[in-house]
């Protein structure tokens, strides 16, 4: 079956079940809407897990080729909806492949040796053999499953010469590294720089490296990124995660003084705190009573402040308490 014909059926149903559940009562009764609903999600629950993956994939694809608004999220809410959405390592790929297709088309219109505001002394050549590095690196331990750490410096690049063919460079990293992460059993044991030993992190890290670096492309061009608010809340958890394996990281935050930060999300609601000094690190999905300083700001924009591409002083937030405390702990985590 070719892959235009999937994606038209995968587009009739998305359309048929949105306007089943969407439909007025005096239009189509609901306890008929609910039934035809169900028939339809026993029918999806046979399919192997692959194809119900598949399915999920194709819904997302449709959906993102809708402008903004209510029936996009409708579309996006699909797979949710008949529990498609069990396969959290592929969604991770799936969001992958979506960032990386903007990353490739945002450095492809700029010039290699412009430079990248946010990463001061780098070019965009720089910021695209940086990220396509990780490509290879990646997709390089995951394939071998390292038991070991393995530096990048040690992975072929086949960089080209020419930073012009830098954008299809990336593009070409960025497939190698999806097809690994996606035949590979997300929970197979291995290596890697962070809390989770196994296949299972790499999707999760590269989405988020990703994103940030998407981000430093976007701020340097004079764009404003965005960050989908759940997106970004997953990544300010997977950064806290993996800072104490982070030693360029674990290290500066260890010599801080006592204090606690709270992060809150006005979009979501989701709170954090990281706390340091004397107790070491440590981080809640909560807000403590006392904290040092308090930072609240959409999600997406939290989520570029961790990464130090946003600044506290910044009109999103709202920052209350210790200001000092908040700038001495986003000096020692600055990536």
């Amino acid at each position: 079956m070719s892959d235009a014909l999937l994606n038209a059926l995968a587009e009739a149903l998305a359309d048929v079940v949105i306007s089943i559940d969407t439909c007025d009562d005096d239009v189509l009764d609901p306890d008929t809407a609910v039934k035809w609903l169900e028939t339809t999600g026993s029918l999806l629950d046979r399919l192997p897990p692959a194809d119900r993956r598949e399915l999920a994939r194709l819904f997302r694809r449709t959906a993102r080729r809708r402008p903004e608004g209510a029936r996009r999220d409708e579309l996006l809410r699909i797979p949710d909806g008949f529990g498609l959405d069990d396969d959290q390592h592929e969604l991770y790929c799936d969001a992958i492949e979506h960032i990386e297709r903007r990353f490739v088309a945002t450095v492809r219109d700029a010039d290699p040796a412009a430079p990248v505001t946010t990463c001061p002394g780098w070019t965009f050549a720089d910021l695209v053999r940086h990220h396509g590095t990780t490509h290879r690196w990646m997709e390089h331990l995951v394939r071998t499953r390292a038991c070991e750490r393995v530096r990048s410096r040690e992975i072929p690049l086949d960089l080209p010469d020419d930073p012009a063919a830098f954008p299809d460079w990336l593009a070409r990293g960025a497939d190698s590294v999806l097809g690994m992460l996606r035949k590979v059993d997300p929970d197979t044991p291995m290596w890697s720089n962070g809390a989770d030993q196994r296949v299972a992190y790499f999707p999760r890290r590269l989405l988020f490296e990703a994103l940030v670096h998407l981000a430093d492309a976007e701020l340097s061009l004079g764009r404003e990124p965005s960050v989908d608010p759940g997106t970004a809340a997953d990544g300010i958890e997977e950064f806290l995660e993996n800072l104490p394996y982070f030693s360029w990281l674990a290290e500066p935050v260890s010599r801080l003084a006592n204090g606690s930060v709270v992060l809150t999300a006005t979009d979501t609601g989701a709170s954090w705190t990281a706390g340091f000094g004397e107790r070491g690190f440590r981080w809640s999905k909560s807000a403590t009573a006392a904290p040092s300083a308090c930072v609240e700001g959409p999600a997406g924009d939290l989520l570029l402040l961790t990464y130090g591409r946003r600044s506290a002083d910044d009109p999103r937030f709202t920052v209350t308490g210790d200001v000092s405390v908040l700038t001495s702990w986003l000096a020692a985590t600055a990536f």
